[in-house]
């Protein structure tokens, strides 16, 4: 028996899931537009605690992550204050956490690090504060954050400037990427200095 030709115009299986599901699909302005009726605090709270899952984040991120969702702006202080008083929002504390990391694992100079915590919305205050602690941990100028912070990024990339036979390019070539990391230029021409004689046995890792 031969089978009965589809209807003229009739949609493919196929096509008629795909046509249902892009009915479904909201567009931008429609998910903005059902936030906005959003009335319950609860449903603000949870949309912010779910963006502090992967890392920790600062006020300003909250509150502008919060804002583009389309959310109404009383709501939205209220999930930022009680996310405050459970200790899950606290630019202090991230202002902290953000230098140490960068110290530990990507070297930057202070004037980068107040370049970064401006853009993440920490207020000046908070970011003098932060900075004055890290630089209370000198014991002596050799050992001043920045100088260490230096050396770390140089060892990073030690490889790569080993690579270079000619120190005086070695050293144009180290200034560079320690004024690049918002080192300031006495810390970049001390530290850069140290490679114009860097032998074979120092080892580092390519950078990324």
């Amino acid at each position: 028996m031969r089978s009965r030709p589809l209807l003229a115009g009739a949609l493919h299986p196929d096509h008629l899931t795909t046509s249902l599901r892009s009915s479904k699909r909201e567009s931008h302005a429609e998910r903005r537009e059902r936030r906005a009726a959003v009335d319950d605090p609860a449903v603000v709270l949870d949309a912010a605690a779910r963006f502090l899952e992967t890392r920790s984040r600062s006020v300003a991120e909250v509150r502008r992550r919060l804002t583009t969702a389309g959310y109404r702006s009383d709501l939205i202080d209220g999930a930022i204050t009680r996310l405050g008083e459970l200790g899950m929002l606290d630019d202090e504390a991230f202002a902290r956490l953000w230098v140490e990391s960068r110290d530990r694992a990507r070297p930057r100079g202070e004037r980068a690090l107040r370049d970064e915590l401006r853009l993440k919305g920490i207020d000046r205050t908070i970011v003098d504060l932060v900075l004055d602690e890290r630089r209370a941990t000198d014991v002596d100028a050799a050992m001043a954050p920045d100088r260490t912070a230096a050396e770390r990024l140089l060892e990073k990339n030690a490889r790569t400037l080993r690579r270079i036979a000619d120190p005086r390019q070695r050293r144009q070539r180290a200034y560079a990427l320690l004024a690049r990391n918002g080192f300031d230029p006495e810390t970049c021409r001390e530290v850069a200095a140290t490679v114009a004689t860097m032998d074979d046995e120092l080892d580092g890792d390519v950078p990324a």
